[in-house]
């Protein structure tokens, strides 16, 4: 499955209590449904079998309070994280669309423009495959052919062997003569800021939210949700499997976001489009090189790959 991304207006009034896609609803129903369970038999046990102790509802709200500031908290860190991959990609963008002007104002030989910026498209979806764990054979093929694409492919880092070969074509064109010498320190500097981009999201990729601070926030949200209904059975009675629910729905619904902010490269459905993006890339270089231009990717049923 693509990596997706929810694109569309935000519903109105009436439609906004049902629409499922892209909200986290589906993944935690089955938690909200048992917290309101718990509930109900918590109510049934001290109205018809014994006295439950009962928990004062100033104290839970303080929890609550507590329990609503950590969740922001990390929720706020994860959309830090969801945010600086946006930005990374997108500073990759530009530096590609960057390297095609350098290359046409600096490089005297079109093969070489060709080869260099070819290369630079095969290396966004080699990038995009890494991060996201798929093939990217076929799209590097396209752009590189089959053979070198392989090569890179069977690298630990293909898209790391991708702006090594346009080092080497760099260079080549140098030893050559046909990139002045500030041609050659711009297209550097270029190569450069595209290392870091790239290292940039795989940090992100393969360094999560630490794990103790993951767990306590959880198993805190939890405990909340299970205890709520000791202190709403003497203010609420039998509406409080209701509150609950909601409670449930609000505090696991920020959990679950957090949850598809903390990986934006995750095959989630408010990931990030890196389909979309590797294709404003291949437009980008396709002007540069004056070949057709394919279309831009559209959302399908507000979906953008």
């Amino acid at each position: 499955m693509a990596k997706q991304m929810i694109v569309r207006e935000l519903p109105g009034a009436f439609q906004l209590f049902f629409v499922m896609q892209g909200s986290v609803v589906p993944k935690i129903i089955g938690r909200i449904i048992g917290a309101a369970i718990l509930s109900i038999i918590i109510v049934s046990t001290d109205k018809f079998i014994w006295d439950l102790p009962e928990i004062s509802i100033s104290a839970m709200g303080i929890f609550g309070v507590a329990l609503s500031l950590f969740l922001s908290f990390r929720n706020i860190a994860a959309y830090e994280r969801w945010w600086e991959a946006r930005k990374l990609w997108g500073t990759m963008i530009a530096d590609i669309r960057t390297l095609g002007r350098f290359i046409g104002i600096f490089a005297k030989d079109e093969s070489t423009r060709e080869k260099i910026l070819s290369c630079a498209v095969a290396f966004a979806h080699l990038h995009r495959g890494n991060l996201r764990g798929v093939s990217a054979l076929n799209s590097a093929s396209h752009w590189i052919g089959g053979e070198n694409a392989a090569a890179m492919i069977s690298f630990k880092n293909p898209a790391d062997a991708a702006l090594r070969s346009m080092a080497d074509q760099f260079q080549a064109a140098i030893s050559a003569g046909l990139i002045s010498d500030v041609g050659q320190l711009r297209i550097s500097e270029i190569l450069s800021s595209l290392g870091l981009s790239q290292a940039g999201c795989e940090r992100i990729a393969t360094t999560p939210l630490p794990y103790v601070y993951s767990l306590l926030v959880r198993r805190t949200t939890y405990i909340y949700c299970w205890l709520l209904p000791f202190g709403l059975i003497e203010s609420t009675n039998w509406f409080a499997p209701v509150i609950t629910a909601v409670v449930a729905y609000v505090f696991f619904g920020f959990l679950e976001i957090t949850h598809e902010l903390e990986f934006p490269f995750k095959d989630v459905q408010n990931g990030l489009p890196l389909d979309a993006m590797c294709r404003t890339i291949e437009i980008s270089v396709c002007e540069a090189l004056e070949k057709p231009v394919p279309n831009n990717l559209s959302p399908t049923h507000y979906v953008l790959t």
